[in-house]
């Protein structure tokens, strides 16, 4: 409790001091060559200084998931950087939504609403604020009461629109943050049921003979895009499949050997890396953004899902949930996702080919959507991924 205390008091003291000099004030930008990378650069501490250089706290946008996202991959560099702005920035956003008694104006309706509640968790963890439990524990209250499938999913919102409904996306969204708050809480005995509960539900549904998940299902079966037999959309849209691949792996990371889900999630996840392995386009090492039809002359090779791929792969090898060889594969995308990357000539990276935000749809409806430049969703998954396999 004494050492906790300190840690607390050092954290504070370095945050505030930081905080005087830097937030909201933008970082400047990185330093370095106008030329494509390097082999000795950082490129998570490049493409954190280039966030920071392009938003403050207050412009880089609302509570939401593509931001929570980056967030957390910028939390990654901090802790192996021990960059007190970095942890500084985090707390200036957050702190724009959770008031000093803990309050926080969402009401958490929707999976999505919820990834950002892992940077709650971090803020209590590196500062020991009360507030930020306070602020988590409405999630976990919403969940208690949120609408889910007969067997036990979530459904993806609680909308008409998304009754009945479990999309792939929706895993990374929340069960990440049961886990890590029950980690930091003394609550994982539930926290961790219900995360393998909800990533075995979503697999049995969504998981199909080639080893890929569908983007959705719909459990009424009336909604436009879904089968009338199986419920299922018709897609493997890249994204909504590496949601699911690094929360997997996230939760296999926190919870214990003897969790009686665990052979169950070691299965997807070992024939989700077959499907990932034989879908990898030998050309780039990257992913297509409609990830079997890779021979389709409009289809192409999206960022953010090879990013999370990578990392997913790189990381079951390393823990011994995948065989070894899928370090080699998570190597291949590692490279291909790294020549997506560049500096422009204001010394700030620029990471392309992210796909935008996206509904469920058809083939058509997928590869037309937007080829973003340094999208959140991008930058997120790149420096999870980065920090996963810089060293290699």
């Amino acid at each position: 409790m004494r050492r906790r205390r300190l840690r607390t008091a050092l954290t504070t003291l370095a945050l505030a001091a930081v905080t005087l000099v830097t937030v909201p004030a933008a970082a400047p930008p990185p330093t370095g060559p106008s030329t494509a990378q390097g082999p000795d650069r950082d490129w998570s501490v490049a493409m954190v200084d280039s966030t920071m250089a392009r938003y403050t706290p207050s412009t880089i946008g609302g509570w939401s998931y593509p931001v929570g996202l980056y967030l957390y991959g910028q939390y990654l560099t901090y802790r192996r950087t021990h960059d007190a702005r970095y942890l500084a920035y985090i707390k200036s956003y957050v702190d724009r939504f959770v008031g000093a008694d803990g309050s926080i104006g969402q009401s958490f309706n929707s999976l999505d609403s919820m990834q950002a509640g892992r940077l709650l968790v971090i803020l209590h963890h590196e500062t020991g604020e009360a507030r930020y439990r306070t602020a988590a524990r409405k999630i976990l209250d919403r969940l208690a009461t949120y609408p889910r499938t007969d067997d036990g999913g979530f459904w993806h919102a609680d909308t008409a629109s998304r009754a009945h409904q479990l999309w792939s996306d929706g895993v990374y969204m929340v069960n990440p943050f049961l886990v890590e708050y029950g980690a930091e809480f003394g609550e994982s005995g539930s926290t961790d049921a219900e995360a393998v509960r909800q990533l075995a539900v979503y697999g049995g549904h969504l998981q199909v003979a080639n080893g890929l998940l569908r983007h959705a299902y719909d459990e009424s079966k009336s909604v436009s895009w879904a089968d009338p037999d199986t419920g299922l959309a018709p897609e493997h849209w890249c994204r909504a499949v590496g949601w699911y691949s690094m929360a997997l792996v996230n939760v296999l990371d926190a919870v214990p050997a003897d969790q009686p889900r665990r052979p169950r999630l070691l299965a997807i996840l070992r024939k989700l890396a077959a499907g990932l392995e034989k879908y990898q386009d030998p050309a780039t090492g990257r992913w297509f953004q409609v990830i079997d039809k890779g021979g389709r002359s409009d289809n192409w090779t999206e960022t953010s899902c090879s990013s999370m791929f990578t990392y997913a792969l790189s990381r079951g090898a390393e823990r011994g949930y995948l065989a070894p060889r899928y370090a080699a594969v998570a190597r291949r995308g590692y490279q291909g996702v790294l020549a997506k990357l560049s500096v422009g000539s204001d010394g700030r990276t620029e990471l392309a080919d992210i796909s935008v935000g996206t509904n469920v749809g058809d083939y058509a409806y997928y590869v037309a959507r937007t080829r973003a430049v340094n999208d959140f969703h991008g930058l997120g998954a790149f420096l999870i991924m980065n920090e996963q396999l810089r060293g290699d």
